[in-house]
């Protein structure tokens, strides 16, 4: 899974070990990443992870490339994207389709696939069990 650049974010001496960094980055022209970051909260509440949850609006195109940014919202775990085979790497700010477990599209992630994303960060972090 491509990972993105590392920043004072990811790397902050105050982070705490068994917090997982997610960040939403988002486009303000497109309205789903208020919902997306409900679905993220409700998830990490019923897998009972604690999370540092960032929202960086992106404006620009060289911006987005730099962050990883694949359409709005773009969910990084860890610096890894939730859905990565659905990305576009440009960087162009556009909205962004996720494919669902049933095999339509939704303009954010499902509940499973951010679960998904969320155990697999959490099994390489020290002192975080998944559920």
């Amino acid at each position: 899974m491509p990972r993105f650049e590392p920043d004072a974010w990811t790397q902050g001496s105050d982070r705490r070990r068994n917090d997982l960094k997610i960040r939403v980055l988002y486009w303000p022209e497109c309205l789903s990443h208020e919902e997306t970051l409900s679905r993220i909260r409700e998830v990490l509440a019923e897998e009972k992870i604690e999370a540092d949850v960032e929202e960086v609006e992106v404006c620009k195109e060289e911006e987005g490339s730099r962050l990883g940014f694949a359409g709005s919202p773009t969910v990084l775990v860890e610096g890894a994207d939730v859905q990565p085979e659905s990305r576009d790497p440009s960087g162009r700010l556009t909205c962004r389709a996720y494919r669902k477990e049933d095999g339509s599209i939704g303009p954010i992630p499902s509940k499973e696939t951010i679960r998904k994303a969320l155990r697999a960060a959490a099994g390489k972090l020290p002192h975080i069990s998944p559920e």
